[in-house]
């Protein structure tokens, strides 16, 4: 299947490692003109290696904190003097710290909406209105599982994520008479390495080990395996290509079928 996206440019951020490099692996193997995103230097100079040696096209690379609206500003300033224009917005931005209700203070809470849900909001805003101009666009907000089933030990991830899916559901409508479609995936545990931080944030607070702490997620997943980062990438490209001409303002989960949710 043809997904459309053959030189549609696509920005994709936090893009260096995890699900947002699997996000741009496929998009550029789909023919995409990929920009990424990160923090360091050493993490997207290699994310530039692998993904031209997988996919042979040669990502353009700007270095920046989502935190930072300065970052922002000058990462689609940068976008738009190379490549003229922007199609697709893969917002990711990481998650925020593993924790319980006493363990954050206003600071750590405030981090963590710049994080998650401000990073998103200043994105959008420079995204959506070139989206528009053009009458197409693709939006797809990297989000959880944990804004349809909270999950322990995740208060800040299941607080703040929520206030996203509130956001696409809202400026959805406004959107799609100009062909910009917007939604979120929710992905559950899949094979990166922030299973890693996760699963030793698990094991101290519940006094096991990592490895019996990520077979108790595992146990909850119907399919029996995590996800993989290439899964995901694959459908977050589909969800971002013109086969996809009808599906906006949706939150998709990504789980093997562990959320017990009907809806």
């Amino acid at each position: 299947m043809d997904l459309g996206l053959k030189e549609k440019v696509a920005v994709v951020t936090a893009s260096t490692k995890g699900l947002g490099k699997a996000t741009a692996l496929s998009l550029a193997s789909e023919g995409a003109n990929v920009v990424i995103n990160g923090r360091h230097k050493q993490n997207i100079h290699d994310a530039i290696d692998e993904i031209k040696s997988k996919t042979g096209k040669s990502p353009l690379a700007i270095q920046g904190d989502l935190t930072q609206p300065e970052d922002i500003d000058r990462l689609f300033d940068d976008v738009i003097k190379h490549h003229g224009t922007i199609h697709i917005l893969v917002s990711n931005a990481g998650g925020p710290p593993a924790g319980v209700f006493n363990d954050f203070n206003d600071e750590q809470w405030l981090k963590a909406v710049d994080l998650s849900l401000m990073s998103a909001v200043r994105l959008i805003r420079k995204a959506a209105p070139i989206m528009q101009k053009q009458k197409w666009g693709r939006i797809v907000n990297i989000s959880s599982v944990t804004v349809k089933q909270p999950a322990d030990n995740l208060l800040l991830s299941n607080s703040i994520r929520a206030a996203v899916v509130g956001l696409t559901k809202t400026i959805s409508r406004d959107l799609a008479s100009d062909n910009v479609l917007i939604n979120n995936i929710a992905p559950y545990y899949i094979a990166t390495k922030r299973i890693d931080y996760l699963m030793e944030e698990t094991a101290a607070k519940k006094g096991i080990t990592k490895d019996q702490a990520l077979q108790s997620i595992v146990k909850e997943i119907p399919m029996g395996r995590l996800g993989t980062p290439e899964e995901f990438g694959d459908f977050v490209a589909f969800l971002c290509s013109e086969k996809n001409s009808y599906v906006t303002g949706a939150t998709i989960q990504f789980d093997g079928g562990a959320y017990r949710g009907m809806m």
